[in-house]
């Protein structure tokens, strides 16, 4: 799977990551299923789209539990769902049309002060 820079502006400062990006129907249903870990640095974009949609995620089969940062076309966080509960049926949706959906480590949001408006940028 390819692997990204993407990068969180925040009040805090500017925070580093290397995400993996979900491009193909197969990637974005498999995400981080089965995972035991997700590195502190790490994370995954799924549902990468041009055009803005209402995003719904699902936790099936992951083993972890996740932030979820939804993504609007300028860039913007739109909201987030910390640590998802894993294993989890029950949808979390966007809220809003947005064009992407960042995975990190649960907590990782709460732990750098990241929050919704934050700017996200990555190579897309």
């Amino acid at each position: 799977m390819e692997q990204i820079p993407l990068t969180i502006h925040s009040k805090g400062g500017a925070y580093r990551f290397t995400v993996e990006v979900a491009r193909t129907p197969q990637e974005q249903e498999r995400g981080l299923m089965f995972r035991q870990a997700v590195d502190p640095d790490k994370g995954m974009i799924i549902f990468p789209q041009p055009q803005p949609q209402i995003a719904n995620v699902w936790m099936k089969n992951v083993l972890i539990p996740l932030d979820m940062i939804f993504i609007r076309a300028n860039g913007t966080i739109a909201r987030i769902e910390a640590n998802a509960v894993p294993l989890s049926l029950d949808p979390v949706s966007s809220g809003e049309p947005v064009i992407a959906v960042l995975e990190l480590a649960g907590g990782r949001t709460t732990e750098l002060g990241i929050a919704a408006n934050d700017k996200v940028d990555w190579p897309h």
